[in-house]
């Protein structure tokens, strides 16, 4: 029984995820687990490869830029032209044993010792790349869960889902998704949050973490969970962290400038 840090979609941005480490230390994590997209985007891969590396995580999986960067050879798809070019420069940044051990996870694994199933994406398709973003996703990837719990990346969106025993009805975790701040143009994102959901027995929960890199939904704040086993419970924790030194990386680095601006626009 323990707390287990699960880590998604840092996408080379240190100034984030040091952030993040720092609470975890304080909150007195256990273990590591690593939902992938440790690169891409940003412009610190190799330091966050090597943490990353150092935190020995007890469990992780692929993403897609992990998976594009380390395999030079697979045609970059279905990425924007902003993206291919973070891609690119990324595997230019690597060594070869850091773009081998990113690469190596695998697409989905299972911490059996915490009835937990982990994926990038999708279960059912996870070297596919699809996204979870309503019920009628989360539907399809219940039918894939053999276990109490999944944790998802991928979308940058955190949502979650439930589905109660002897039930084939889904049920959206709203206080999880919803975000109250996005209807107050002042509110104050230098302030951290977390929000607890209990871990009712018999039920099956899909969580979507969100990015500890580069958020989606508009709050451009750190998002990261911990599983507490004992105390039964996930919570999503959501912190500040020093945009504009990363955004200045990115610039100095020659990247493209759209992707130093979202950072601050959660977008």
């Amino acid at each position: 029984m323990a707390k287990y840090a699960i880590l998604s979609d840092i996408h080379a941005n240190y100034d984030a995820l040091k952030v993040v480490l720092e609470k975890c230390r304080e909150l007195e994590v256990d273990h590591y687990v690593s939902l992938g997209d440790i690169v891409g985007y940003n412009a610190d891969p190799q330091i966050c490869v090597r943490t990353i590396y150092e935190l020995n995580c007890i469990a992780r999986v692929r993403g897609n830029h992990d998976e594009y960067t380390a395999n030079g050879d697979i045609e970059i798809s279905g990425f924007n032209p902003h993206a291919k070019k973070a891609v690119e420069w990324t595997r230019a940044h690597l060594d070869e044993a850091e773009r081998n051990w990113i690469g190596s996870a695998p697409f989905r694994t299972t911490m059996q010792n915490c009835n937990t199933t982990l994926v990038h994406a999708t279960l059912d398709s996870p070297e596919n790349w699809g996204y979870i973003f309503d019920a009628h996703h989360a539907a399809d990837n219940f039918n894939y869960q053999f276990t109490s719990l999944c944790f998802c990346g991928h979308s940058h969106v955190p949502v979650a889902f439930c589905k109660k025993p002897v039930s084939s009805h889904i049920e959206e975790i709203e206080e999880w998704n919803y975000n109250p701040e996005l209807e107050d143009d002042n509110f104050d994102y230098t302030l951290a949050d977390e929000l607890p959901v209990e871990i009712k027995v018999g039920y099956k929960y899909l969580f979507n973490i969100g990015s500890i890199g580069q958020p989606r939904n508009r709050d451009p704040r750190a998002s990261f969970a911990v599983l507490d086993t004992v105390a039964r419970c996930v919570t999503r924790y959501r912190l500040p962290y020093d945009i504009a030194s990363q955004q200045q990386k990115i610039i100095d680095a020659g990247l493209p400038e759209r992707l130093a601006t979202r950072l601050e626009l959660g977008s």
